[in-house]
C-alpha cells in the first residue's frame, strides 16, 4: 500500500496504490487521516486499488465522518472488483463514487 498526497490548497488528492486490507489499513488511515486538516474537498483516487477488505472499508468509513462537517469527499477511478464490494456492502450509496 502506498499513497501519494497531492495538496491543492484546500483541495486534497489522495492517489493509493494496491490493496487496502487488513495489514495495510492501519498505515493508510494514519496517513489519511492526519493529512485531512484544512482540507475541504478529498479526493481518493482508486486506479490502482485492486482490493478493498472490511478493514479498508472502516479507513473511508472514518475518512468520511470527518469530511461531512467540513467538505466532500469522493473516490474516483474505482474499479469493478472494488465496486462491487462497495455496492455489496451498501458502501456505494454512502460514498460518491464517480466515473472520471
Amino acid at each position: 500500500m502506498q499513497i501519494d498526497l497531492n495538496r491543492d490548497g484546500e483541495k486534497l488528492t489522495a492517489v493509493m496504490h494496491g490493496r487496502i486490507d487488513t495489514v495495510s489499513a492501519p498505515e493508510a488511515e494514519e496517513i489519511l487521516l492526519n493529512a485531512l486538516d484544512g482540507v475541504t474537498d478529498l479526493v481518493l483516487d482508486f486506479e490502482d486499488i485492486q482490493y478493498i477488505s472490511s478493514a479498508g472499508l472502516r479507513v473511508l468509513l472514518l475518512a468520511y465522518k470527518k469530511m461531512v462537517p467540513v467538505g466532500t469527499m469522493k473516490l474516483i477511478h474505482v474499479s469493478d472488483v472494488v465496486k462491487d464490494i462497495l455496492e455489496i456492502t451498501g458502501f456505494l450509496e454512502l460514498l460518491n463514487v464517480q466515473d472520471e
